[in-house]
């Protein structure tokens, strides 16, 4: 398949979300494969209690799929637009870093296609300049007010005891990495999940992000998944107190992003639609449709099995070895989970929730059956 090389790119702005799936969605008609994840490795010097894959995190593991062999998986989507490289810490070994994430960074570049990793940034700071030069997003999560909060939550699920000490350099290390990057010229993206520890204290959190220097402050509600399978769940009235008060309180100057939100625009109750009016009139604030399930497929790189998402109970649909990623796209497609919550308002540019949202809050409603209250 022949791709154009370097094409000319849009910025990374509020006004353009390539992560988006409703961008796809609009241009096409229909969801299309534009997005794939990555998981690079299982490996991770944090246990976050909030980890989406915390309970395929492992202390050591075997080889990889050749990174030649990933790129020609890659060739194959026709209408590729955004790169996702996870684990675990992808860069928790230096030569991972070096000699395989950096190959599928450059091609990323190379095709027009933007690329995001999701690290804790608490390593070396030269193992991340490596990326500086062909990197999209650096992606990082940011719970914490205090070296306390970072301690009791970054290794929460670790199985032995971490001295208060060591978490200490770490979460300094994390924001001294970020300034200089940010300084530098990333494009650092700080996601801040929305549970029973942060809820009342967000705007604390936000006010750090801003001191770093990141370019873009990501809010997302946390729902059981791994590791927070048995954390509390907040009710939609706590999550809509806190958004609203970050709203408040905010730096108007820093884009706001928020994602897998619980509320929509076809609610029957006025305080929903109320929010989702705020955000749609609040400068420098978007609402990212959920990419998992729309447009997006994760792909462990040492099985080579292919997953809705790198998180979902739902079984792989394909392997790389066996079916090109296209393919398992359609099996998704016809899948009944996915037509359990493939729905898509217009009027509010809004593609419903995604399987977690849905199982958590609306277990006993249509979404397709639903319209917008304009």
């Amino acid at each position: 398949m022949i791709h154009k090389l370097n094409p000319v790119l849009l910025p990374i702005t509020p006004q353009n979300d390539p992560w988006d799936p409703i961008r796809s969605l609009q241009k096409h008609g229909k969801h299309l494969l534009t997005s794939v994840e990555l998981t690079v490795t299982n490996l991770c010097n944090m246990r976050c209690e909030h980890c989406a894959v915390g309970e395929t995190l492992t202390m050591t593991e075997g080889p990889r799929i050749p990174v030649d062999t990933i790129l020609r998986k890659l060739d194959e989507v026709e209408h590729l637009e955004t790169i996702s490289i996870t684990g675990g810490e992808p860069s928790y070994h230096e030569a991972t870093v070096r000699d395989y994430i950096v190959p599928i960074l450059k091609y990323a570049r190379a095709r027009g296609v933007r690329s995001q990793i999701n690290s804790n940034l608490t390593l070396d700071l030269a193992r991340y300049e490596l990326l500086a030069p062909f990197l999209d997003v650096m992606h990082i999560s940011f719970n914490y007010v205090q070296p306390e909060d970072f301690h009791e939550v970054g290794f929460a699920r670790a199985g032995r005891s971490v001295k208060h000490e060591t978490a200490a350099k770490l979460y300094e290390r994390m924001i001294e990495n970020t300034i200089e990057l940010s300084r530098g010229g990333m494009f650092v993206s700080a996601e801040s999940m929305i549970n029973y520890r942060t809820h009342e204290k967000l705007t604390d959190i936000h006010r750090l992000i801003v001191k770093m220097g990141c370019k873009r402050h990501e809010v997302h509600p946390m729902y059981p998944s791994s590791f927070a399978s048995n954390l509390p769940v907040l009710s939609l009235d706590q999550f809509r107190a806190s958004i609203h008060k970050l709203l408040d309180e905010r730096d108007r100057e820093l884009w706001m992003l928020f994602g897998t939100l619980p509320y929509y625009a076809c609610s029957p109750h006025e305080e929903d639609r109320r929010m989702i009016r705020r955000l749609r009139e609040e400068p420098n604030v978007t609402v990212r449709n959920d990419p998992d399930g729309r447009n997006r497929l994760n792909v462990n790189l040492f099985t080579g099995d292919v997953y809705v998402t790198d998180f979902s109970d739902v079984p792989a649909l394909g392997n790389i070895h066996s079916d090109t990623l296209e393919e398992v796209f359609s099996r998704w497609g016809e899948h009944p989970l996915n037509a359990s919550v493939n729905c898509y308002c217009p009027a509010a540019n809004c593609c419903g929730p995604n399987l977690l949202v849905a199982d958590t809050y609306y277990k006993e409603v249509d979404f397709t059956t639903r319209k917008a209250v304009v």
